[in-house]
């Protein structure tokens, strides 16, 4: 059989199997009203096994989101309020002591949830995060001298404020680095938002999401996520935009070196190839093309390029970075 008739095959079989794709973007397109990035970058993260890191302003329906996608795969949500007090057993768990058995009994934290909000991130201590840092990298936990498996599919969508400082404890670039994804979530347009106050003052808000798939039809799609062809050219173009985060001047970019402190890890690398393939699953396809890639490249890469002093001075962005890369690598 050949490579070509093997990809065929391939494609029909999973455009049969992205059918709930349309149907969890149509549920969440009933409850949350605008915000197709944010939407699509939750399935990608999900289709993928990743996590997601949001950076935006409060009131802009980051918590609406991931809730009503619980709810339309059936799974179990949690939110935990990151607080300075906040410690890793109020997420994790704990040991609780029984006087009636004179024995230790295990309390699951709300880290046990199929989807799990981790609201302002960065308001929590170093010790909170790792810990639930750590959950996300194992998909277990230990509480005592016993570990637990955590539920799949399991996602964390951290969010964190852009404009507050105080109070805050700024996330490493190593912990940063556990993300698949770093999403900005701008404000919707004025079309978009006359269309939520709209809803509202008319209660056309869905408040009752009804389930369209499953944990375990999520789980048997990320097998053929898996399965997504990605060529070599392909491979070579994702090394190549990740190399350019760490070499500019190979790429004829060495205006841009003086503002990179640091590139982007491998990790960086396997992320955007697994972004990339969930993205083509997405849109039916049993093969990554250049534009799968392009899609999600920013929210792969944003967070894993160091910007020196010079480049604060100068207000470049990461994003401008990226977008000064995607315009001199070439495109396979």
């Amino acid at each position: 059989m050949t490579e070509t008739t093997d990809i065929r095959e391939l494609n029909a079989l999973i455009e049969r199997e992205t059918g709930f794709v349309s149907e969890l973007t149509d549920g969440m397109a009933r409850t949350v009203v605008g915000q197709k990035h944010l939407v699509r970058s939750l399935l990608i993260a999900m289709l993928a096994d990743g996590h997601i890191l949001l950076e935006g302003m409060p009131g802009l329906a980051k918590t609406l989101a991931i809730k009503t996608l619980s709810k339309l795969v059936e799974g179990k949500f949690s939110r935990v309020q990151f607080t300075p007090d906040l410690l890793p057993a109020d997420v994790i768990g704990t040991l609780i002591y029984s006087q009636r058995t004179e024995q230790f009994n295990v309390k699951h934290g709300p880290i046990f949830a199929n989807f799990v909000l981790a609201d302002e991130i960065n308001r929590a201590p170093a010790k909170v995060q790792s810990a639930l840092l750590e959950a996300m990298q194992e998909h277990q936990v230990t509480i005592g001298e016993e570990t637990f498996r955590l539920p799949e599919p399991f996602l964390v969508l951290a969010t964190q404020n852009p404009i507050e400082q105080e109070g805050t404890y700024e996330l490493p670039e190593a912990q940063v680095d556990r993300f698949m994804m770093k999403v900005i979530v701008d404000y919707p347009t004025q079309e978009e938002e006359a269309r939520i106050v709209r809803a509202h003052l008319n209660g056309a808000i869905a408040n009752e999401v009804q389930p369209v798939t499953d944990a375990s039809r999520i789980l048997d799609a990320r097998t053929y996520v898996k399965r997504v062809y990605v060529d070599e050219r392909i491979e070579r173009y994702i090394t190549d935009l990740v190399q350019a985060t760490r070499s500019p001047e190979r790429y004829g970019l060495k205006d841009i070196k003086p503002y990179i402190g640091f590139g982007g890890s491998p990790r960086a690398s396997i992320n955007l190839a697994l972004a990339a393939r969930a993205c083509a699953f997405i849109r039916r396809r049993g093969y990554v093309i250049p534009e799968d890639v392009r899609e999600v490249v920013f929210d792969v890469l944003r967070h894993r390029i160091g910007l020196t002093y010079e480049a604060e001075a100068a207000e470049v962005k990461a994003d401008d970075l990226i977008a000064q890369i995607l315009s001199k690598v070439e495109v396979p």
